[in-house]
């Protein structure tokens, strides 16, 4: 930070607002008003910047906290004094630097100052964790509250947990409780509201805490908004300021990032994309009641009725809904297949390769061969799904807008190695070009959707309802260049086919797409219908699949989404999955605790 980013009480400044960006950076928290500041405002704000210092920095030297802030080695002496009388930081070691007489002192902010919990609040159980200041988890436990529990013992279980962790965390006290909870906050109170298909003890458990812990702050924020700040700031969004996030689970709902800040609306239903009215409903949703809505199409009762359409079956697991359990199912058998399809296409590839070598009879012919063979088999170590993904990832950060549409950068024509040394080998050195979709079925893109040369454009499907598209307009079989004769549009294709393959009369259809594929397929054109309306509305470059179904889908559901975004919107967007998993929600109410802890610890504080 430049000499002066910092606040001498000898300059003029302004306290402005969150020095701390989503990432960590530092921003600045002063500027020129064109009025000096009190000695005892600036002597409070250089505090201030010192300790988020300490916050994200770790422990430093008063030498460190002088070059970092810029302050005059006095001033930093001084303010580090006044934390030390504070109770605030403290001598947490030495220096290793070697230097005539004592090393230098180590500061660090006192990490049990204060204490704090974080609640995840479920329709079927709590899960709660203790940490200190800084957010180092002390302890944690999670306890099942069954549907048939009474209200009032719902929320002394409820309570009683927290009592326990907070006693096994060595926490006398808690300065403040974060809660994330799903339903609607009041923005101006901070309550949760009375919402329809919700137990009544999550409202009451909140009053009940408040009575439990009286010296403590609590407060309370949807638990879509809280997966969001920690993904934002630990997980699958560190990198974006702008994003939405996309909540997957027993309910539907949406988190908005603009600009490094949650945005929560005027009345803080900001993200209820369950009521959103999408084709392919039976109906319109109403002011109370989310069915004929998004939620219709790809809530987990949806979703299990549509795996069941299928005829996926899966075990239940517990903890998450059963719609989990089914998509987790399909995507373990999809990427499984894959992976036996990518292998048996590398060995096909090597075979074709030496064939081909053999009939040309020469020696660079021989080497080529060789080279091929030993990197085919090379990336069909690296695993089909790592590819797939360096490739879409790989594309939108060159910002190419054919991102999504199944192609790999690998395969765009007479430039791919491996094309050329096969091309070179059969027409006599001459470089016929390769064109087909390395990974099209994987993805379950159709082949003439990833034929190069093709640009995004509306689905063949378009117009057609989610159900239609499930039954059998979904994604067109897998293909692979190596196996599809209509990837191969040189006038050497003919040579690409294998002897054993038919003629071209008699070539038999492709396989139909198995169970897992087409309900995949199905899910991913589902929720681009919902992901495609935020997109057109607020364009934030990246959507985050979350909760239990997002989770389960990971990359494989991700890119799907992605690939059919790429046709319904202009707008280019990068679908990923939650990074985090099950702990965001937890992870995002620690953080908002720990911020709000900070903020009074941390306050300015004018001395005389």
């Amino acid at each position: 930070m430049p000499r002066g980013a910092a606040v001498n009480y000898q300059e003029p400044c302004l306290i402005d607002n969150g020095i701390i960006g989503p990432r960590g950076t530092v921003r600045p928290i002063w500027k020129d008003p064109g009025m000096p500041a009190s000695p005892s405002t600036a002597r409070a704000i250089n505090d201030r910047l010192a300790l988020r210092l300490l916050q994200h920095q770790g422990p430093l030297t008063a030498g460190q906290l002088k070059q970092l802030t810029g302050l005059s080695r006095p001033t930093v002496a001084d303010l580090v004094e006044r934390l030390t009388a504070a109770g605030l930081i403290a001598v947490v070691g030495e220096s290793g630097e070697q230097r005539r007489g004592p090393n230098a002192k180590l500061y660090g902010i006192v990490a049990d100052r204060a204490h704090l919990a974080a609640l995840d609040i479920r329709t079927e159980g709590v899960a709660v964790l203790v940490s200190d200041l800084l957010g180092q988890v002390l302890a944690e436990a999670s306890v099942p509250i069954g549907d048939d529990t009474g209200t009032g013992s719902a929320v002394e279980q409820a309570v009683t947990l927290v009592e326990r962790v907070a006693k096994e965390a060595g926490a006398d006290r808690l300065h403040t409780l974060g809660i994330g909870a799903p339903g609607l906050i009041d923005p101006a109170s901070g309550d949760l509201r009375d919402s329809s298909g919700l137990p009544e003890w999550h409202r009451q458990l909140v009053a009940a805490l408040q009575e439990r812990f009286p010296q403590a702050r609590v407060s309370v924020e949807n638990e879509t908004n809280l997966a969001a700040l920690a993904e934002q700031r630990d997980g699958a969004a560190r990198d974006r300021d702008t994003f939405v996030l996309l909540w997957l689970g027993m309910g539907i709902g949406a988190a908005v990032v603009l600009d490094g800040t949650l945005r929560r609306g005027a009345s803080g239903g900001a993200g209820e994309i369950g009521f959103l009215p999408v084709p392919g409903t039976t109906g319109l949703p109403s002011a109370t009641d989310c069915d004929g809505g998004f939620h219709s199409l790809a809530g987990a009762g949806a979703i299990a009725d549509l795996a069941a359409q299928h005829g996926l079956t899966a075990p239940p697991t517990a903890h998450e809904p059963r719609a989990a359990a089914l998509v987790r199912a399909a995507v373990e058998a999809v990427e499984g297949r894959a992976a036996m399809v990518d292998g048996a296409a590398v060995e096909g590839r090597a075979v074709l390769l030496e064939r081909v070598a053999a009939a040309a009879d020469t020696t660079v012919a021989v080497e080529r061969v060789g080279e091929g063979r030993a990197a085919a088999m090379g990336k069909a170590v690296e695993g089909p799904v790592a590819g797939v993904d360096r490739a879409h990832r790989g594309a939108f950060a060159k910002g190419d807008p054919r991102a999504g549409d199944g192609r790999v950068a690998s395969h765009q024509g007479p430039d791919s190695d491996a094309d050329r040394s096969l091309a070179a080998s059969a027409d006599g050195g001459r470089a016929v070009p390769c064109t087909g979709p390395a990974v099209g079925g994987f993805l379950g893109v159709r082949a003439e959707d990833g034929r190069a040369g093709s640009r995004p454009g509306p689905a063949p499907d378009a117009g057609r309802s989610p159900d239609a598209l499930a039954e059998g307009g979904g994604a067109g079989p897998p293909t692979h260049p190596e196996f599809d004769s209509a990837s191969h549009q040189g006038p050497d294709a003919d040579a690409d086919r294998s002897p054993a393959a038919p003629a071209e009369g008699d070539r038999a259809a492709p396989p139909p797409s198995p169970a897992p594929d087409r309900f995949l397929d199905a899910l991913a054109d589902r929720v681009a219908l919902g992901a495609a309306a935020v997109i057109a509305v607020l364009d934030p470059g990246c959507v985050v699949l979350a909760g239990e179904i997002g989770r389960a889908g990971g990359d494989t559901l991700a890119l799907r989404v992605q690939d059919r975004l790429a046709r319904l919107s202009p707008l280019p967007t990068e679908v990923r999955p939650s990074a985090l998993g099950g702990g965001a929600v937890l992870r995002g109410a620690l953080l908002t605790a720990r911020e709000q802890a900070q903020d009074e610890l941390f306050a300015p504080r004018r001395t005389s």
